[in-house]
């Protein structure tokens, strides 16, 4: 069929053409923005879940819901590279200009630039002025100590405060939170914790792997009484044939039943996969209805896509320690896996694992779902250990040429 009409979506953050089995997030999403927006108090969200599973899609539609409902947007990705405060500071800058060229009095607004302004000299950002100078005096006691978790708090504030000024409520968006470190994430809800004290109109929507709800509480204990963790999951095997289906017979093009349940069983429900999948599948298909035949032809090309380019840009920024942790991992089925059994198969202590084991959890490649377990952020990456590096793992004994007990 013409791939031109294809209308599957596989990439990073790209909207599926069916949005499906996110109706209750999305529902929890607008009773946040309606009563944030009303001054009434609401928990924020932290959208949680492996990788591919559709969370920056989610934030980006919640982010659309905000705007229609007259927010004023803030949309970040948090990076390994860069701290919280120098992520921050140009959006915040450009929101407040934006304010300030609203209608109505602007003194809350230019006391935000001189609180921005305070923030800005106290982290001492090493970076060109043309990106944060701003030609406004500082505000004198405000943001000014160095310490993020005593200003990042102040600066929400007096952006909140210049919202309500202005008739208008604030809406922040920042996806891979898990990259910050355990002071930012800290301050961060500290800056939450203050502003629903103040009962002011700004809402925070994140997003990360599932190890955030543990960062969160580690950081602050009251996290949980300030943030709502919604997991996002695979889809049940019903949304799945409905995401596979809808945008299909939008076309005029119809699956053989026996079609969908190998996609299914594929992959697992998982969003991402399931976009990959239906592409190759439309692409290889004659002419409608697209059969199990077309799917078993699609899979080798989908695999050789997933390896290359969603799979292998992880495996390569692995040392060859970790990749041993991982093929271990994979050696003992989906997962989850106990630490102990992972020693096992490599034939060392579990005590001997545990810089590797963090090395692996700051890279966003593992998490624990619960106390002694292990598992892949990324669904699917067990198997495509198993091809990757296709050789049982050998115990350390064995590598070193002596007999594994």
């Amino acid at each position: 069929m013409d791939p031109i009409l294809n209308p599957y979506s596989p990439g990073a953050g790209s909207p599926p053409p069916e949005l499906v089995g996110r109706d209750p997030v999305l529902e929890q999403a607008r009773i946040l923005l309606g009563r944030v927006r009303l001054g009434r108090p609401e928990k924020s969200l932290l959208l949680t879940g492996l990788r591919g599973v559709g969370k920056t899609v989610l934030l980006n539609e919640i982010r659309r819901t905000a705007e229609g409902q007259g927010y004023r947007t803030v949309a970040i990705e948090a990076l390994e590279s860069k701290p919280l405060a120098e992520l921050l500071i140009p959006y915040l800058k450009q929101l407040l200009f934006d304010l300030d060229r609203m209608a109505g009095a602007g003194a809350k607004v230019r006391k935000g630039l001189g609180v921005l302004r305070s923030f800005i000299g106290s982290i001492r950002v090493t970076v060109s002025d043309v990106t944060f100078g701003l030609d406004i005096d500082p505000e004198p006691g405000a943001a000014d100590s160095g310490d993020l978790e005593i200003d990042l708090p102040k600066l929400f504030v007096a952006i909140a405060e210049a919202a309500k000024d202005k008739g208008t409520a604030v809406a922040l968006f920042i996806d891979q939170v898990q990259y910050f470190s355990h002071k930012e994430l800290g301050a961060l809800v500290v800056s939450l914790h203050r502003i629903q004290q103040e009962q002011l109109p700004l809402v925070f929507v994140g997003a990360g792997l599932p190890i955030l709800p543990g960062m969160a509480g580690e950081a602050k204990s009251y996290a949980e009484r300030l943030l709502s963790f919604p997991d996002i999951g695979a889809l049940s095997a019903a949304d799945a044939a409905k995401a596979l289906e809808a945008p299909a017979a939008a076309a005029g093009v119809t699956y053989e039943r026996k079609a969908i349940a190998e996609i299914y069983r594929l992959t697992q429900g998982y969003p991402y996969f399931l976009q990959e999948w239906g592409y190759q599948a439309w692409n290889l298909a004659p002419a409608s209805p697209i059969s199990l035949e077309i799917v078993e032809r699609a899979t080798p090309v989908v695999l050789q896509r997933l390896d290359a380019n969603f799979f292998r840009v992880r495996f390569d920024r692995l040392t060859p320690s970790e990749k041993s942790y991982l093929r271990a991992m994979a050696e003992l089925g989906s997962g989850p896996y106990r630490t102990g059994e992972i020693a096992e198969v490599l034939g060392v202590k579990v005590t001997s694992l545990g810089p590797v084991r963090a090395k692996l959890i700051r890279k966003g490649m593992v998490y624990s779902p619960a106390h002694g377990e292990m598992a892949f952020t990324v669904p699917l990456f067990d198997e495509f250990m198993r091809r990757a590096m296709p050789d049982r793992v050998q115990r350390r004994g064995e590598q070193r040429g002596g007999k594994a007990k």
